[in-house]
């Protein structure tokens, strides 16, 4: 026993003497690691380039970028002096219903991501585009289930229509704050399938980014729109596509993003027309959470 970790020990110390080529090739990759993104494709090769070598410099672009970025800080100067959101005070603090999505125009539509399993080799396709007269959302597209052959792959088909999280000058981070409202209020008119409605919320660690709230959207098919009121207390967290034991009650004045889901595993075309998205205060809703909430140290 004690030759073995005499040897142990020695084959420990001498290996930086042994290889030293292959250590420093090991930290490089470790360090660029880093930089990768979270998902890679299987099959395909890992991106080791540096960030600065995937950046383009263009000056007119920068000094257009520059415009533009100076444009917003004056903007938010002038709303502060407002109120909050550009809006006056009172106004504010009276608010009971808010619209805070709707489609218009073409311009409306760059609010939007539209993403499927094409990403990880699927068959999914999904598409976006301005409905009737150009006021509503248009969301189409086929649903296929069936996984890429790629080995790795056991699971696939799904479509996503997700809102880009709003940004301030010099490409800060804004946040919607819906703690004035209790209930989102959407007008749709689908084909019958029943969709995720997944709403994002800022978070204080790393870790915890892929985190998200969800509720299921039953659509009932046929010419009719549909008029639905989600409380947000019915939100349960999720992260990575499962449902966590640990809930925790929605952040409504850190909302990132809001998106649609559809991945029922029933192959064929889909639809999903959007009016608008908007937010009330339900005073009959008192409700602040639906589901329980467990402490880690019970008192006794």
């Amino acid at each position: 026993m004690a030759v073995s970790r005499r040897a142990f020990y020695g084959v420990i110390h001498r290996q930086p003497l042994l290889f030293p080529s292959t250590l420093k090739c090991s930290a490089i990759l470790s360090t660029r690691s880093i930089y990768e993104r979270d998902y890679r494709r299987p099959g395909q090769p890992p991106d080791t380039r540096w960030p600065w070598q995937k950046i383009h410099f263009d000056f007119s672009k920068g000094v257009e970028g520059i415009k533009k970025h100076i444009g917003l800080l004056k903007d938010e100067f002038v709303q502060r002096w407002t109120g909050p959101e550009g809006r006056p005070l009172l106004e504010h603090m009276l608010e009971q219903t808010r619209v805070q999505w709707e489609f218009r125009g073409p311009e409306s539509l760059d609010e939007w991501v539209v993403s499927s399993d094409q990403e990880i080799g699927g068959h999914s396709v999904a598409y976006i585009k301005l409905g009737k007269n150009n006021t509503t959302c248009f969301l189409y597209g086929t649903l296929c289930s069936t996984p890429p052959r790629d080995g790795e792959t056991r699971y696939s088909g799904y479509c996503t229509l997700r809102s880009k999280q709003p940004l301030a000058s010099f490409d800060r981070k804004k946040h919607y704050d819906w703690s004035s409202f209790n209930t989102l209020h959407m007008r749709i008119r689908g084909d019958g399938r029943p969709w995720m409605v997944n709403v994002s919320a800022e978070t204080f660690f790393s870790h915890q980014r892929d985190d998200i709230y969800s509720y299921f959207l039953y659509t009932r098919g046929g010419p009719y729109w549909q008029d639905v009121k989600i409380p947000f207390s019915k939100f349960f967290l999720s992260s990575r596509g499962r449902i966590q034991d640990n809930q925790h009650v929605l952040w409504l004045d850190k909302v990132k993003s809001i998106g649609f889901t559809l991945g029922d595993k029933a192959d064929g075309p889909f639809q999903l027309e959007i009016d608008f998205i908007g937010l009330c205060n339900d005073l009959a809703h008192t409700e602040e959470f639906a589901y329980e909430l467990y402490k880690r140290n019970p008192e006794v």
